[in-house]
């Protein structure tokens, strides 16, 4: 069985965006083949739940992933975190085996 856990962090901001957006279930992961490693994530928030969606439950909030990228996420964590001035959703991900210099793609 698949698993990815999301942090406290992570979790307090899908929790804001959403409350922002005044609707939706939780965040969508998802990879997309991409830059010169190959695949970048995919982030959107989910406002229904796709029949294949396999869910992920922690600290009150969902987060939905196509079937398709659970290979590529399994063991993830979702984390949410302040660089100097950005803010981002942080994929630790121990399937990485290279990541593009810029940060945005990666090969499994």
């Amino acid at each position: 069985m698949a698993h990815l856990s999301i942090t406290t962090a992570a979790a307090e901001q899908i929790h804001r965006v959403l409350d922002e957006r005044g609707h939706g279930l939780g965040l969508r992961v998802s990879v997309k083949p991409s830059g010169c490693s190959g695949y970048s994530y995919v982030l959107d928030f989910a406002d229904e739940a796709a029949n294949d969606d396999v869910t992920f439950e922690e600290h009150g909030v969902t987060v939905f992933v196509a079937p398709d990228a659970l290979e590529m996420l399994d063991g993830s964590e979702v984390d949410y975190v302040s660089e100097g001035l950005n803010r981002f959703f942080r994929f630790n991900n121990p399937n990485v085996k290279d990541e593009c210099g810029c940060g945005e793609s990666f090969s499994v």
